[in-house]
């Protein structure tokens, strides 16, 4: 009987599921982790294209006539542009 192991199977014990399933819980916890951060660091520079979008739309409004130049400039300095 060397291949027995006591009873035990491959040796993991009688709660080697408990520590399989802690070890995959930790993996996927990780790789979301990973995931998060990553669209976060990317998320972080959407507030340049909302300014650029801002902007845009100012000198479309601009342009159809709705606002005049000295709106125009006024709001373009408050937007930073």
């Amino acid at each position: 009987m060397i291949g027995n192991m006591g009873g035990f199977g491959w040796g993991m014990g009688s709660f080697g599921w408990v520590f399989m399933i802690l070890f995959w819980g930790l993996v996927i916890i990780g790789v979301v982790a990973v995931v998060k951060w990553l669209i976060g660091t990317l998320g972080s520079s959407d507030e340049v294209a909302r300014q650029t979008t801002a902007l845009q739309i100012l000198e479309q409004r601009y342009a159809r006539g709705e606002i005049n130049r000295e709106e125009f400039d006024e709001k373009k300095r408050d937007l930073g542009g």
